[in-house]
């Protein structure tokens, strides 16, 4: 797909959606001097899902990337 037909692509999603978040998201992407400390911008679920991972590594709850795949292959 060339540059004009992905342009187009996106014009259609982003005219096609009425979903508030993506539409601040996109305007992020074009003026990221303007949005500030990302934490601002996230929410309650995701913020928590955040610190509980921090504190997972901090207590030592992790797992090495090569054994979890060793596991699943």
């Amino acid at each position: 797909m060339n540059i004009q037909a992905e342009k187009l692509e996106i014009m259609k999603l982003v005219l096609e959606t009425n979903n508030p978040n993506i539409l601040e998201s996109i305007k992020a992407l074009f003026n990221p001097n303007k949005t500030g400390d990302f934490w601002t911008n996230l929410s309650k679920d995701q913020k928590d899902d955040i610190i509980l991972g921090i504190n997972e590594i901090e207590n030592g709850e992790v797992v090495d990337y090569e054994d979890f795949m060793q596991k699943h292959r």
